[in-house]
């Protein structure tokens, strides 16, 4: 709970309802005199209408995003699917947050456009007196990071931090500042017009990743095979199937077809690659290696950004190895979706260990084909997308298994055309990060700027 108070202060023990001490109480001196204070229960009103759950009915479930991305379709089941006896219609521009992740900010404000959706028990809605408050403020301010604090402090559950719950007691609880609504509404558009920006910058990258990709192919003439599903009905032969399961042979397209390039030749990458080659370690237990946990290759770069150095004996076992110019590919999701794709470089002692999580692709000769003409095309969003297709293992828990890779046909331009291809792909790489960065800067100064806002430090025209 966030109250109004000095830093030095009292709490008598029949008032301590939590071990919990709030790190930053709002004090009354830093906000203009126009301003006043309202605890959130005084503000909003939960939502308490709840449907019965028809067995043979089909719900339209949501979720909400960490960190204040929104809400979004998260599944469509029957009711007899579902655990829950009763669920609850998602209500037009309702406060709503997830309870199990709302430490992470899983915040939102519910658009028009999913009134026919539904949620649990875990996402408690809330109408806000309008009268009072925006429903955009009241979000802004618990997007604010002393918030969140406060928000981690409040939540409560297993010693897991992840089932820790912000429960509705606690967030109606809260104390919050209250402007005039021209001021809110000053702020709100604010924060609109800064998204505008963002957003800007976001549909810049796209732009470029899509230039990249279409740069790829064109240079070597690959043209795309829709990723498209046959008919509920099919109808399929013997020799086409490559796997068990009515999911798997819904899918049109087959590996051969997926890059094909009638400009090149096309190739089996096992027979042009090593696919997870096994890698003698020679090394005394004391020399030094790199250490390339997942975290440290980036998403957006295709880069190794933070490797570490560790003792031959702390990662010889148990872990992924690999050698300077091998392919480091992620294999679960959502890591390989998002492209964690590197070149290994600059390894120490010329050996590296990372994530078992990664397939390592090691080129037979790189005067045929190089390592970072493998990784322009592992990176292509179109083969990303295709591998979900061979995804084994348990929700949460599914990995792209080493045959897609081995079976995978890819075209073999000469190698002075790979390095043409490579090089495009770099400079086109350096762009986006470019833009990533304003756009993240852009990020940055908004949030700031909305905290000094919405906690009094800052003023603004209306």
């Amino acid at each position: 709970m966030i109250s109004i108070a000095q830093r030095a202060y009292v709490v008598l023990w029949k008032e301590l309802d939590k071990w919990i001490i709030p790190k930053q109480l709002l004090s009354p001196s830093h906000f203009p005199k126009d301003w006043s204070f309202a605890l959130v229960s005084e503000i909003v009103g939960q939502v308490t209408d709840r449907v019965k759950v028809i067995p043979d009915k089909e719900y339209k479930m949501v979720g909400v995003k960490w960190y204040g991305k929104g809400i979004f379709h998260r599944e469509t089941v029957k009711g007899d699917s579902l655990s829950s006896t009763y669920v609850t219609p998602l209500v037009s521009d309702a406060f709503i947050y997830n309870r199990l992740f709302a430490w992470k900010g899983s915040f939102a404000i519910v658009p028009d456009e999913y009134t026919d959706c539904f949620v649990s028990t875990e996402f408690p809605q809330f109408i806000v007196n309008e009268d009072r408050i925006l429903p955009r403020y009241l979000y802004l301010f618990f997007m604010c990071k002393n918030t969140i604090k406060a928000v981690n402090e409040a939540s409560i559950g297993s010693a897991a931090v992840s089932r820790n719950r912000f429960k509705e007691e606690d967030f109606l609880d809260f104390e919050i500042p209250l402007p005039p609504l021209p001021i809110q509404q000053a702020i709100v558009e604010k924060w609109r017009n800064a998204q505008e920006e963002i957003r800007a910058a976001s549909k810049r990258v796209d732009t470029l990743e899509k230039k990249i990709a279409e740069t790829t192919l064109k240079n070597v003439g690959i043209k795309l095979y829709l990723l498209e599903k046959r008919q509920k009905s099919f109808l399929i032969y013997w020799d086409e199937i490559e796997r068990w399961g009515v999911a798997f042979n819904r899918w049109k397209w087959n590996l051969s077809e997926l890059l094909l390039s009638h400009k090149h030749p096309m190739v089996v990458l096992s027979d042009e690659a090593f696919i997870n080659p096994t890698n003698n370690v020679l090394l005394s237990d004391d020399e030094l290696v790199s250490f390339i946990p997942m975290e440290a290759v980036s998403d957006k770069t295709g880069e190794v950004a933070a490797p570490q150095i560790r003792k031959c004996r702390e990662v010889k076992n148990g872990y992924t190895r690999f050698s300077n110019d091998d392919v480091i590919w992620a294999k679960i999701t959502p890591c390989m979706q998002n492209g964690k794709c590197a070149v290994a470089r600059n390894l120490k002692n010329y050996i590296g260990f990372g994530s078992t999580e990664f397939h390592v692709i090691r080129s037979k000769d790189k005067n045929r084909l190089m390592p970072d003409y493998i990784w322009s095309l592992l990176r292509l969003d179109h083969l990303r997308q295709a591998a979900q297709r061979y995804f084994i293992g348990s929700a949460g828990q599914q990995r792209v298994p080493a045959d897609f890779l081995s079976n995978l046909q890819i075209p073999l331009p000469p190698v002075e055309i790979q390095k043409t291809i490579i090089n495009g792909v770099r400079k086109a790489y350096s762009e986006i990060a470019h833009e990533r960065e304003a756009a993240e800067r852009k990020s940055r100064e908004i949030e700031a700027e909305m905290e000094a806002l919405i906690l009094g430090m800052k003023t603004i025209n209306t």
